[in-house]
C-alpha cells in the first residue's frame, strides 16, 4: 500500500488501520416485488436508488482505508490517492459507478428548513402499531411493515453505522419522512457527508467499503497482490433478514 502524504503512515496505522468496517449489505427490488412489499419498493424507486442498492462484489479493504488516509475534500469533489494514482470523485464518477445524480434536497443535522412540515416526533408516532405508546426513545421495534423496513435500510444501506441499530436518530427519522413523502434527496450529498465522518472519531466504523472499492476499480488501480473480499450471498437483504427483525409472514403477509 502506498501512502502519498507525509506523516500519513502514522496516521494510518495509529488510527485508520484499527478501524472496524461495516459488514455490507445490499438489496434486490425484484425481491420486495416478490415478497410483495410494492409500497417498500416503489418509494426505493423513486428515489432513483436501485443501482446504489445492489451493489456487491469484490472488496479491498486495506486499499479502502488507505483512501481515507489519504482523502480530501474541495467543493463537492472528494480527492485521494492510492497506490500513486491520483482519484477524483466528482460528479461524473458518482453518476457512471453509483447511478445517482448530485441533485435533490441537501439533507444536513439540526436543518429541516428544506422539509417543510417535517417533525420528528409526529413522524414516529404516524408510523407506530399504536400510536399511543408512550416512549421516551424512537425504537424501530413499535414501527408498522413499511416504515420498519425503511429504517432498516436507512440505517444498514443508506447511512450504515457500526452499532445502535435498535433507535432512530435524527437523521434517520429526516430520511424517511424524504422516502415516505416522496421529496427527492440529494443521495451523493448524504453519501459523501457519511463519509467525512469516518476520520473524526476513532470509534466510527468504516461504512461503504463497497462504494470506495468500485472507485478504486473505477480508476482501474492495481489489486493484483491486495487482500480481496467477496460480498456474499448472505450479505443480501432477504427473507432471513425480514424474520429477524420480527417481520415474520403470518397468513402469507407481514
Amino acid at each position: 500500500m502506498v501512502l502519498e502524504k507525509q506523516g500519513k503512515h502514522e496516521e494510518y496505522y495509529r488510527e485508520c488501520s484499527r478501524k472496524i468496517i461495516i459488514s455490507p449489505k445490499f438489496l434486490r427490488l425484484e425481491w420486495l416485488k416478490e415478497e410483495k412489499l410494492d409500497e417498500v419498493r416503489d418509494l426505493l424507486k423513486h428515489q432513483k436508488l436501485e443501482k446504489f442498492l445492489k451493489m456487491s462484489g469484490n472488496t479491498y479493504p486495506d486499499l479502502v482505508k488507505v483512501f481515507l488516509t489519504n482523502m480530501w475534500y474541495d467543493d463537492d469533489t472528494i480527492y485521494s490517492q492510492v497506490k500513486g494514482v491520483a482519484m477524483a470523485i466528482n460528479d461524473e464518477v458518482w453518476l457512471v459507478v453509483i447511478g445517482l445524480r448530485n441533485d435533490g434536497v441537501t439533507i444536513r443535522r439540526g436543518d429541516t428548513t428544506n422539509l417543510g412540515e417535517f417533525n420528528k416526533v409526529q413522524l414516529y408516532k404516524s408510523c407506530l402499531r399504536n400510536e399511543d405508546t408512550t416512549t421516551r426513545t424512537f425504537s424501530v421495534g413499535g414501527l408498522v411493515v413499511t416504515p420498519r423496513i425503511l429504517a432498516y435500510i436507512v440505517i444498514w444501506l443508506l447511512t450504515p453505522r457500526g452499532f445502535n441499530h435498535a433507535v432512530l436518530i435524527e437523521e434517520d427519522l429526516i430520511l424517511m419522512y424524504c422516502l415516505m413523502s416522496r421529496t427527492q434527496v440529494n443521495w451523493v450529498n448524504v453519501i459523501r457527508e457519511h463519509i467525512s465522518k469516518i476520520n473524526k472519531k476513532l470509534e466510527y466504523h468504516i461504512p461503504y467499503v463497497v462504494v470506495i472499492s468500485s472507485f478504486i476499480e473505477y480508476y482501474e488501480i492495481d489489486v493484483e497482490e491486495e487482500v480481496v473480499e467477496e460480498v456474499k450471498a448472505l450479505n443480501e437483504i432477504f427473507t432471513a433478514a425480514l424474520n429477524k427483525i420480527g417481520l415474520k409472514k403470518v397468513n402469507n403477509r407481514r
